[in-house]
């Protein structure tokens, strides 16, 4: 299946390799996004299959974005996959509370992301 992905982060890096991953593994049409902000518009225009969304950006940080998106109507069934480096037993605790569908550990295998991706959007 020729799945709609948004990939939030505000590193160039971290976007360009999740980006080439999952178009080289799986053939995925990605979108990008830089900034909390930006995924907002960019998820509401296009309405992704899901969103993979860093947690530690400048200006409005994962948890404040996840709460727009769940909060519009025309994003708040797009499934979000938390991307992040703290991954310690009280940042996991501090995310139990959020409506995401996973939480995956950076840094990632870029090969291996679509395979996890598919695992969680079955899941569901």
């Amino acid at each position: 299946m020729n799945r709609k992905i948004l990939i939030v982060d505000d590193e160039e890096d971290v976007r360009a390799i999740a980006k080439l991953g999952l178009e080289m593994a799986a053939g995925w049409n990605v979108l990008t996004a830089s900034s909390g902000q930006e995924a907002l518009k960019v998820a509401a225009t296009h309405k992704p299959d899901v969103i993979l969304l860093d947690m530690m950006m400048p200006d409005m940080d994962g948890r404040a974005t996840l709460q727009q998106l769940k909060a519009n109507p025309a994003t708040k069934k797009i499934p979000v996959i938390l991307l992040t480096a703290k991954l310690q037993q009280s940042d996991r605790e501090s995310f139990t509370d959020m409506d995401v569908a996973a939480i995956f550990a950076k840094p990632f295998r870029p090969l291996k992301l679509a395979e996890q991706i598919n695992e969680v959007l079955v899941a569901l």
